[in-house]
């Protein structure tokens, strides 16, 4: 089978890599792609939003089905754009639908689905320019801190959690009045705050059937001990040594089964992940948010862990029959920790070379922000690189990928020293 892979990220290597395992995957296309999926697949440049130029690369290079890796195409539809093409609607794409994909394009769509479903989440209202007031007085009824969640896309970095009230009323006429986060927060959702730790389940549905994949809990801020700004995310853990049975299996009546039946009774098309962030408040599961795709750095240690043909798991996503194969999970534990340019989650500079990867022993090196110049692997985003280890548990698996990073060097190179401290 000739597939098409849309993406550049770390989660996109770690796709490809566990795709190309398959012996059904006779060709691999990944585009853009990165220096990482560019050593295993054919990159090529292709723009995933531009949906014409897709296409036209689908048709002439025979591709047989579309995996795609980052929530924009999802949210702009590509899914129903293949769907009603004459051309092109025999041709799978592993994803939701526009309107599935409202889950993460639009928090409000979230919230209302949730309150809808009677699955937990935490108190909430939604405001606009014009409401601007009516939220400065919500706030007062709210004990801190507070949380502000743009309602649309911000490549994760829309939600403000603040301590002082006057500040929170700032923020929130600065995200509706100033456009701080652009047209993402032309609307946003205040929401009640909720004290626990949090982690990730990643689920694969073809739109009635469903797998739950391992569980994993990421570090999203760029400072140890879980400090300063919020990132893409520093590294991952699965699986969540909290999450015993009890807990997985409150999350699997409560959530994730009224979430695959809430997305049938709302006659809503889905075939792909859904990931569910929650936070474990006393041992009670409560839905933070919804994303439409596996995380990153969440897939770079969930896939690792898949033992199953991934290919002939898509497929039965495709084909409505995912009740039909059996999920296989590697028992050892993954972390993966992100090696990233100096200042980022703000300004950094691009075109680092980048040394020591062929050194890496006994870890996997998954390219996030990354492209080959001139024969060299060099820096290209913020996020650089993800280096993912197996281990008889999180410990041992951190410990070899903090070995495995003294290996790498590029300029101004930083990544966290206390992955899973509070594990």
């Amino acid at each position: 089978m000739t597939i098409l892979l849309l993406g550049s990220g770390g989660r996109e290597h770690a796709l490809a890599w566990k795709m190309l395992q398959s012996p059904l995957c006779s060709k691999l296309f990944v585009a853009p792609g990165n220096a990482g999926t560019e050593a295993i697949a054919e990159n090529i440049n292709l723009d995933p939003l531009d949906f014409e130029a897709v296409k036209a690369f689908v048709i002439t290079s025979k591709v047989q089905m579309v995996v795609v890796g980052p929530e924009d195409p999802l949210v702009n539809g590509i899914f129903d754009f293949f769907e009603n093409d004459v051309a092109l609607k025999h041709i799978p794409v592993i994803g939701p639908s526009k309107m599935g994909a409202q889950l993460e394009g639009s928090k409000e769509f979230a919230k209302q689905f949730l309150v809808k479903h009677n699955i937990p989440t935490a108190a909430y209202d939604s405001f606009t320019a014009e409401t601007v007031e009516k939220g400065c007085n919500f706030l007062e009824t709210l004990a801190p801190p507070y949380v502000l969640k743009a309602d649309g896309l911000a490549a994760g970095k829309g939600v403000l959690i603040l301590h002082d009230l006057e500040e929170a009323k700032a923020e929130l006429r600065n995200m509706l009045i100033n456009e701080k986060f652009g047209a993402a927060s032309s609307k946003v959702v205040i929401e009640e705050f909720l004290d626990g730790i949090e982690l990730s389940c990643f689920v694969l549905t073809d739109g009635k059937n469903y797998k739950i994949l391992p569980t994993a809990k990421d570090y999203k801020r760029i400072g140890e001990g879980d400090t300063g700004l919020n990132t893409g995310g520093m590294g991952a853990v699965s699986p969540v040594p909290f999450a015993d049975a009890v807990l997985l299996e409150k999350i699997e009546t409560r959530i994730v089964k009224p979430t695959i039946s809430g997305l049938q009774k709302d006659g809503i098309p889905y075939k792909g992940f859904v990931f569910i962030g929650l936070i474990n408040v006393k041992g009670e599961p409560i839905v933070i948010e919804y994303n439409v795709r596996m995380g990153d750095p969440e897939t770079e240690v969930v896939i690792p862990r898949i033992q199953s043909d991934l290919v002939a798991l898509f497929k039965a996503v495709a084909d409505e029959k995912l009740s039909d194969i059996s999920l296989e999970i590697d028992e050892r534990s993954a972390t993966t920790i992100m090696v990233v340019s100096g200042g980022y989650p703000e300004d950094y500079e691009k075109g680092k070379v980048i040394t020591g990867i062929e050194n890496v022993a006994d870890s996997m090196v998954f390219h996030a922000g990354t492209k080959t110049q001139n024969g060299a692997v060099v820096s290209n985003g913020g996020r650089v690189l993800a280096v993912t280890s197996y281990g008889s548990n999180f410990e041992e698996a951190i410990k070899k990928s903090y070995q495995n990073i003294a290996k790498l060097n590029f300029d101004k190179m930083y990544f966290r020293k206390d992955i899973g401290f509070d594990l």
